[in-house]
């Protein structure tokens, strides 16, 4: 099952690779490895070794640190993301949505107003 740090990786080869125009056949015959394999890395399916992400920086002209670029605020994009669902799925949320949808247009306004005031008073939202 490929990680998000594996996802990350594998983007970041497709992007780089194609940027300089090569083929999946012309990267695997760089290193020495096989097309299938270079699909893998790409997709996420298999984890690049260290060694190997060695070898793919020096055939794409790239240092090692490239692969890595974004990563951190891809994983907090992730991690906010996830908070929203887990938020969503909360009974009381999907009630607050509900009762919310259920009044007319100038109270939902008004509701909405007040909650803007309360947060804006410095109250914290979670």
């Amino acid at each position: 099952m490929a990680t998000d740090i594996d996802l990350h990786l594998g983007r970041r080869l497709r992007r780089r690779r194609r940027l300089l125009g090569l083929t999946q056949q012309q990267l695997a015959v760089q290193i020495g490895i096989r097309f299938q394999q270079i699909q893998k890395y790409e997709c996420g399916a298999n984890r690049i070794s260290a060694a190997r992400l060695w070898q793919l920086a020096e055939a794409l002209e790239s240092p090692v640190s490239y692969f890595y670029d974004g990563l951190a605020e891809a994983m907090e994009r992730k991690e906010t993301v996830a908070a929203g669902r887990e938020a969503f799925s909360r009974k009381e949320t999907l009630d607050l949505i509900q009762a919310y949808y259920q009044l007319g247009e100038r109270p939902r306004r008004r509701l909405l107003d007040l909650a803007k005031s309360l947060h804006a008073e410095g109250e914290p939202v979670s």
